[in-house]
């Protein structure tokens, strides 16, 4: 426990308060933090719209990763058909159908009658025989069948979707308030600081000035990981299940957003594990001894955590959980080096 001195009690005695006053100077810091966050929010209004199209870029990327896959299966089985049917296909039909695909383009077929086509031709000035059918073509067979290609970026399908007239402006207003929120947080922090710092010790305030940095700094590398890195593995895995069963992935909006805030939020809280083990070891649960002693079974509970924190795909448990074993070990030379 730490020691206090006489100089800590005569800076206590200083700035002792009534309860009405404590309650006055919370009331202060809330309203200060309210007003920063207000502030915050102000400017994340103004780009709110770029801030929903940011958090969607994971997302667009694995919707078009997964239809430029579905794109060369079915390419490939068109091939299989033409080859079938003694048409000349490319003389490496998986590599062109890749090749096709990596190009961005989506094959569909289209039916057209052929009375109408030309009856176009002919308006273009194109001399064609006289054309004997006088009726439009109802069934498939009596039908050209045409083959186009479309860009995969004007694909709807790469996109989120909304299904409410509301959902768009609560997502737009959901991205503002938490780009507000973080902008205003080193404004927050210090208000509520400030409220709070007026009881400690000086020992014990220098104690918050070395981890409240280390804190934040482990939880936004956490949160970072999850956004660049897992997300990819987390939405591939995902996806992969739809492709198994034959769905279309069509992801909403206020979905995805939800889930763009928790995921990162779980790496970030996850990633306090060195300081959680520093307090542990500073209250006497654990020592050092205890924490080397036992490393096997803390990785395996931190691999049924990264199990149950993540969606389960091998990719994204792995990157929650490497880090983390790195972190335990990192935790065990902060007990032993750091000083108490």
């Amino acid at each position: 426990m730490a020691k206090t001195t006489e100089d800590d009690e005569q800076q206590l005695e200083r700035t002792k308060m009534s309860f009405s006053e404590h309650l006055e100077e919370l009331r202060s810091a809330l309203f200060k933090s309210i007003a920063a966050w207000a502030v915050g929010t102000a400017f994340g209004l103004m780009i709110g719209w770029q801030v929903v199209d940011f958090v969607q870029i994971p997302l667009v990327e694995a919707l078009q990763s997964y239809y430029r896959g579905q794109a060369r299966e079915t390419q490939l089985e068109w091939f299989d058909q033409q080859n079938s049917s003694g048409e000349p296909v490319p003389a490496d039909p998986a590599a062109a159908a890749t090749e096709i695909a990596d190009e961005g383009l989506m094959p569909e077929e289209w039916y057209i009658d052929p009375h109408e086509l030309a009856k176009t031709l002919k308006s273009l000035g194109i001399d064609l025989p006289e054309d004997k059918q006088s009726e439009i073509s109802t069934h498939r067979d009596e039908m050209l069948k045409l083959r186009f290609y479309r860009p995969l970026e004007n694909d709807p399908r790469t996109q989120a979707i909304s299904t409410g007239s509301q959902e768009g402006f609560m997502v737009y207003m959901k991205a503002s308030l938490v780009v507000g929120a973080i902008l205003a947080s080193p404004f927050i922090f210090y208000f509520i600081w400030q409220f709070v710092a007026a009881g400690l010790y000086k020992r014990e305030r220098n104690l918050v000035y070395l981890y409240l940095p280390m804190s934040l700094g482990l939880f936004f590398a956490g949160a970072a990981l999850a956004f660049f890195a897992v997300f990819d593995y987390v939405l591939d895995f995902l996806f992969w299940f739809n492709a198994q069963m034959g769905i279309n992935p069509t992801p909403k909006i206020s979905e995805w957003m939800s889930f763009v805030l928790i995921l990162p939020l779980g790496f970030g809280i996850s990633f306090q594990l060195p300081l959680v083990m520093l307090m542990l070891e500073r209250i006497g649960i654990f020592n050092i001894k205890d924490y080397l002693d036992k490393w096997r079974l803390a990785v395996v509970v931190i691999a049924v955590l990264s199990m149950f924190l993540t969606p389960a795909d091998p990719g994204s448990m792995i990157l929650m959980g490497v880090p983390l074993v790195f972190l335990y070990f990192g935790g065990i030379l902060l007990c032993k080096y750091l000083p108490k």
